[in-house]
């Protein structure tokens, strides 16, 4: 298993979640027909699952596991604070409003955890 390609599999899949992400958000609030076709509710489940797949391999590949080390726990909460997000912006949000504001949250989260990916550490920000 060559860890150095699934970790680049891992990097591109973080990228084309967070764009589609992204993206998904700026149609929701443009109220675009766009949200309604069938490969914006497909792509980003396939590209997830890729990601999900290539950082359990990482895991095990590293033998480094949430729940042991604190970093990739952290990583592992801030992705399940980020799913929630996602989850009431796309779908349970009941209010725009509600749904904007969980789309920026989620957006928060996201970058909470590329900061932990980076360093390694869970409080990735230094005090000010």
């Amino acid at each position: 298993m060559n860890l150095l390609l699934v970790k680049n599999i891992h990097i591109a899949c973080v990228a084309s979640s967070y764009a589609l992400f992204f993206l998904r958000g700026v149609w929701l609030i443009q109220g675009s027909s766009i949200m309604r076709q069938r490969w914006v509710k497909i792509v980003p489940h396939v590209t997830d699952t890729l990601l999900l797949a290539s950082a359990i391999t990482l895991a095990i590949g590293t033998r480094q596991y949430p729940g042991v080390d604190a970093w990739l726990t952290a990583k592992v909460t801030g992705l399940l604070f980020y799913i929630g997000l996602g989850m009431m912006a796309f779908r349970f949000g009941k209010t725009m409003r509600a749904r904007i504001s969980a789309w920026v949250a989620a957006q928060m989260a996201f970058f909470y955890i590329v900061a932990v990916a980076l360093t390694h550490n869970p409080l990735p920000f230094p005090a000010l």
